[in-house]
């Protein structure tokens, strides 16, 4: 099994989120700037940065090229998906998968002691499911040719 805590491993650092009252324009140049596809969204009058929703380019382009809205004029709290589908780092990442499928998403939080420690993605999770694949397939060929030469 192997667990979002394993798959945070290289991952741990920075949360990039901006805060409901937040431009639009401004959420989409910070997600162009860091060559990511979704922020966690975060109410500024709490003190740990609770967490209020998520905003993807898909929310973007859907609340305001979609609505013709001025992304100006358009905050963040405007748009953002406010039903967050989080994990913790004990969670088994065919358990994240699942959720991911189920609920047509790409990034999922990562709660610890109720603050956002990390985003994963659906990339991530199928890289590390795909690596512990092919890990058991190079197990199971060692043990196999092992036992051919009895």
């Amino acid at each position: 099994m192997v667990t979002v805590d394993k798959l945070l491993a290289d991952k741990r650092g920075v949360v990039w989120y901006v805060e409901p009252q937040t431009p639009v324009r401004a959420a989409v140049a910070l997600m162009a700037e860091k060559g990511i596809g979704a922020l966690v969204v975060l109410q500024d009058d709490h003190p740990e940065g609770k967490l209020a929703g998520i905003v993807s380019e898909r929310d973007c382009a859907r609340g305001v090229i979609a609505e013709r809205r001025d992304p100006d004029t358009t905050t963040v709290g405007d748009i953002m998906t406010r039903q967050v589908f989080y994990t913790t780092p004990e969670e088994d990442v065919n358990t994240c998968l699942a959720t991911m499928t189920r609920h047509h998403i790409r990034h999922l939080p990562v709660m610890e002691h109720e603050r956002v420690v990390a985003v994963i993605t659906m990339g991530d999770v199928v890289k590390e499911i795909l690596a512990a694949q092919q890990n058991r397939i190079e197990h199971l060929e060692r043990y196999m040719s092992w036992e051919e030469t009895f």
